[in-house]
């Protein structure tokens, strides 16, 4: 006998969905399975994202996404005309789909007032207790937080599906992203010019655009020594701000071995396509760590203050590295007393790291 809630929603009736997901590009990846299990229980819907413009390549070219709308990150430093312009436009896209559900991912503020007015028939949120009840009143039903965590973020995106009595199956789970062939043929040719057409190589993204979740750059500079010696060569990447940029260039110089320097180089499609290729990935908790599962290539993940419960790679295989040293791990702070500093990182040693890394190998 199959259980739903009472309030259980019909979804043959449904036409067209909006999922709304405004955060950062990990976190956008890890709603792909939303779009596939929606699809998969309602094959004739047309479902669309909503995300920041930065962050929409992590859900273009998805098979059950129709269409991926955006909130421009740079619109707040525009006059008040011309974000008022631009709001309207997006809004004015937004209701001539006609959505029927609203499925909002996070406490922005922007979901609640899109859900009452696009007038959509349902639409689901987190029952987050610091919200008051005129924001929940946009809501016609609402999914359970954790209450002291320990799940996994793509199974707490899922919960908004399971609240509306969709339930989703093992093999639905899956992280989904396509680089497409464009991607493909670029980094094909990159490679090529690199001298690495038809060789095994490690991707090694060693930054993140929180610096306090990064691993010493001596380890990384040594690791990749490492590396090196064992007839493995390294692909590197990084994104294209100028503190990750200026990590990766202290990395390069403090190691001995010959490496491919990609940072700043790639787009996201790019990033994926190049890690698809990969034998291995080597990172930390990034956008790139995920987008490693999402493609199916074995990782090793280190972690530090955040918790690799919830935001390790998602069905993958993988290595999650951590200190035993540190019962205060995970703390989810900014650095050990808030200094941008992780000593459960900093004291992390390379041969912990290593040893992952040959597991994987074989």
């Amino acid at each position: 006998m199959t259980y739903r809630p009472a309030d259980a929603i019909d979804t043959s009736r449904l036409k067209r969905a909006l999922v709304v997901k405004l955060r950062h590009h990990g976190d956008v990846l890890l709603t792909s399975p939303v779009f596939t299990v929606l699809k998969n229980h309602a094959p004739q819907i047309e479902i669309d994202a909503l995300v920041y413009d930065d962050t929409s390549a992590m859900l273009t070219l998805h098979p059950a996404v129709a269409e991926v709308h955006t909130v421009g990150r740079k619109w707040r430093a525009l006059s008040p005309r011309a974000r008022l312009a631009e709001e309207w436009r997006l809004f004015t896209r937004l209701r001539a789909r006609g959505y029927d559900l609203l499925v909002h991912l996070t406490d922005h503020p922007r979901g609640a007032w899109l859900a009452r007015a696009l007038g959509v028939r349902y639409a689901v949120a987190p029952n987050d207790a610091g919200k008051d009840r005129l924001w929940r009143s946009n809501f016609t039903h609402l999914f359970a937080l954790p209450r002291n965590g320990g799940r996994h973020t793509v199974e707490l995106h899922l919960d908004a599906l399971r609240r509306l009595g969709i339930q989703p199956g093992g093999d639905e789970r899956a992280l989904a992203l396509v680089p497409g062939a464009a991607a493909d043929d670029s980094v094909a040719a990159r490679l090529l010019d690199s001298g690495f057409a038809g060789r095994d190589f490690v991707h090694v993204h060693p930054t993140s655009r929180w610096l306090f979740k990064c691993w010493p750059e001596a380890s990384f500079a040594a690791l990749i020594d490492r590396l090196h010696e064992e007839g493995l060569p390294v692909v590197l990447t990084a994104a294209p701000s100028e503190g990750e940029l200026a990590m990766l260039a202290r990395i390069r110089s403090a190691t001995r071995a010959p490496n491919v320097d990609f940072g700043g180089k790639l787009s996201l499609k790019e990033l994926a396509a190049l890690t698809a290729r990969a034998r291995l990935f080597v990172g930390v908790d990034s956008a790139p760590m995920h987008i490693a599962a999402a493609v199916g290539t074995p990782s090793v993940a280190l972690f530090g203050p955040s918790d690799e419960v919830v935001w390790g790679p998602w069905q993958a295989r993988t290595r999650v590295v951590t200190s035993d040293a540190f019962r205060c791990r995970p703390c989810g702070r900014d650095g050990c007393g808030g200094g941008k500093v992780s000593e459960c990182l900093s004291t992390l040693p390379v041969e912990r790291v290593w040893e992952a890394v040959r597991e994987l190998l074989g």
